[in-house]
């Protein structure tokens, strides 16, 4: 048994700082907009905030002192509880994925966090440490590869803390870059990521502010008429709000995606991004046990994809989807690149079958419950939308034609296809899913037919990959024969796979 650690000192900073600020509504309303109140609510108020806040300080500095970790030889050990003692063992040869996150105030105390992502499920998910030294990160990190031999060995850890810093952020030096974008791309990703639609509502909140700057008659009249009843100032008003879109998406999405980078050597895939906050992200290619290569309509008209590694384990509780995404805005050839140089094992083809001329029948007659539903609605609310509420049927037509489009588009972008060990399946409409993922991937098929399926000679099949939460991914309306086809070549999966 090793020397048994307490957490960093910061970390009852840390912890109260995010108490803080899931109560920073609660103090605003208590502490600013109440401020000159003498009401015996809010005064009552104060103090019983004020005696909270003492007993979470009190409550965090006696959780330091008895929450302690231990490295042995083959797992974490870790002691927990202030008033009951509970002690947890997470062996080394459960960690899936390493995560390293370093925000705004471990750069501020030069420490960063480091996360053990686990294949475990509850309370064993993951061994997650908010505050250490990055020199501490580093040691944690050697012990579990060296133990567990999932990874290459790791350069012994400088104990001086710059050092470690420059070392958490980047890929080891043998690894291959695969990817790291361009300004031009960066500024290509604030349009397809719609992020400078956040603008929006903080320009229409300040149009009542902008009354005490114009003349009375004007104020009267009221900002937006104004501008409405002038076609050069309404052309004005558009312009400047395009700018403001433009350098507001272009700054938001050169914060979050800057510094972006995707490398990978024999074992892993390493993610690192942002500029304020900093992530770096290791996924073990073993674990891997699918890919998806997402567009959403916006992506389709750019040409953009947005290629996602299905893990084994959990990927951590905030932003999953974020931290298992190679890059979020990909050109579509660049993403099939990708997934063949980072991850030579997998293979993907062009080559795909389209849905029988049958599917596409029985997609167009199958009743749509969403506007079935929302013309009822329509025509008892009745919504008065700019004073058009007799026009409601329009609406519905409307949302008709566009689940007419939408269908219309789900069938010409189905595709489907097996080749050699893999399975290959497109879905979507205005946008679009693939899935690619290895038969001794997948741990269970289904293959089910309706009444209608039966008599026009269609199936529909489902597969799931582990995953968390467990991936299900769905085929409707393919050939019975191929459904059939598609069985018996799962079952091959018997001599892949060696049942422990």
């Amino acid at each position: 048994m090793k020397e048994t650690n307490r957490h960093h000192p910061l970390q009852i900073v840390y912890d109260l700082g995010v108490i803080i600020k899931n109560t920073f509504f609660i103090i605003v309303i208590l502490f600013v907009f109440q401020a000159g109140s003498d009401s015996p609510f809010v005064k009552y108020g104060r103090i019983a905030f004020f005696i909270l806040l003492a007993g979470t300080i009190i409550y965090l500095v006696f959780r330091w002192y008895t929450h302690k970790y231990t490295l042995t030889q083959t797992a974490f050990v870790l002691t927990e509880g202030v008033f009951s003692k509970k002690r947890k063992t997470v062996p080394y040869s459960k960690v899936q994925h390493v995560k390293r996150k370093t925000n705004l105030f471990h750069r501020i105390f030069r420490v960063t966090s480091i996360t053990f992502e686990t294949s475990s499920q509850g309370d064993d998910s993951s061994v997650k440490f908010d505050v250490v030294t990055p020199a501490e990160a580093g040691r944690l990190e050697k012990q579990v590869y060296q133990q567990t031999s999932i990874d290459q060995e790791i350069d012994s850890v400088s104990q001086d803390a710059e050092e470690a810093t420059q070392q958490e952020e980047e890929a080891p030096a043998d690894a291959v870059v695969h990817f790291s974008p361009t300004k031009k791309e960066v500024i290509k990703a604030s349009f397809t990521s719609l992020s400078f639609l956040a603008i929006i509502p903080l320009v229409g909140s300040q149009f009542n502010k902008l009354d005490d700057l114009l003349p009375d008659d004007v104020q009267g009249e009221g900002v937006l008429s104004f501008i409405l009843e002038r076609w050069w100032l309404i052309t004005l008003a558009v312009l400047a709000l395009i700018i403001l879109l433009m350098i507001g998406g272009a700054i938001w999405t050169f914060l979050k995606y800057g510094k972006y980078e995707i490398a990978s050597d024999s074992e892993k895939v390493y993610i690192t991004k942002g500029i304020l906050e900093e992530t770096a992200f290791s996924i073990t290619k073993k674990n891997v046990q699918a890919i998806q290569i997402q567009q959403s309509f916006m992506k389709r008209i750019l040409g953009l994809a947005e290629v996602k590694l299905v893990c084994a384990g959990a990927l951590g509780d905030d932003n999953t989807d974020e931290v298992n995404s190679l890059y979020p805005f990909l050109p579509v050839a660049k993403a099939h690149q990708l997934v063949e140089e980072i991850l030579p094992s997998y293979k993907l083809t062009d080559t795909m079958q389209r849905l029988p001329r049958e599917a596409f029948w029985l997609r167009m007659l199958t009743p749509s419950w969403f506007w079935l539903i929302a013309t009822a609605v329509l025509y008892f609310w009745k919504p008065d939308l700019f004073g058009l509420s007799d026009y409601w049927w329009a609406i519905s037509i409307i949302l008709l034609v566009l689940v007419i489009m939408s269908r219309i588009l789900n069938f010409k972008n189905s595709r489907y296809t097996i080749h050699d060990t893999f399975i290959q399946l497109r879905t979507g409409g205005f946008g679009t899913s693939l899935f690619l993922s290895k038969r001794s991937r997948v741990i269970e098929v289904e293959v089910s037919r309706n009444i209608v399926q039966k008599k026009l000679g269609l199936a529909s099949l489902s597969t799931v990959n582990r995953a968390n939460p467990v991936l299900h991914t769905n085929m409707n309306d393919v050939p019975q024969e191929w459904a059939e086809a598609f069985f018996a070549w799962y079952k091959g999966r018997n001599q892949e796979v060696e049942l422990k």
